[in-house]
């Protein structure tokens, strides 16, 4: 999946990180069949997935610590919500399983570094 390959540089950087996540889901659902449930599918984690990106975006510019907790926090929703949809989205696609738990995987990942990033703020 080169899409989710990431050098060492960006792989510690969110902003690129969350932006190939993005943009990899984006040129993976172009290859989905387009039926009634997959374009729901489709268009709610098109949504949550670029959302991630463009609250980090926006927590990287916050105007104070309580606003970049609240953004992160954000970040933290939208990823998961990004797995609800992928999720179904399996379910859905049972023949592409094992590419969508490529993208579950790097959301998961996602998650578990907002989350450390959340407690770390707060301290």
């Amino acid at each position: 999946m080169a899409q989710l390959s990431n050098n060492d540089h960006s792989k510690y950087d969110l902003e690129e990180r969350t932006a190939k996540f993005a943009e990899g889901l984006i040129d993976f659902m172009r290859t989905i069949s387009e039926t009634a449930i997959n374009s729901r599918i489709i268009t709610q984690l098109t949504g949550a997935a670029g959302s991630v990106g463009a609250n980090y975006c926006e927590a990287t510019e916050a105007e104070s610590k309580k606003d970049f907790i609240h953004k992160i926090g954000i970040c933290k929703k939208e990823i998961k919500e990004s797995r609800h949809w992928l999720r179904l989205l399996a379910k859905s696609n049972p023949e592409r399983v094992k590419e969508i738990r490529e993208f579950w995987k790097e959301a998961q990942e996602l998650l578990l570094i907002f989350s450390k990033i959340s407690r770390s703020s707060k301290v």
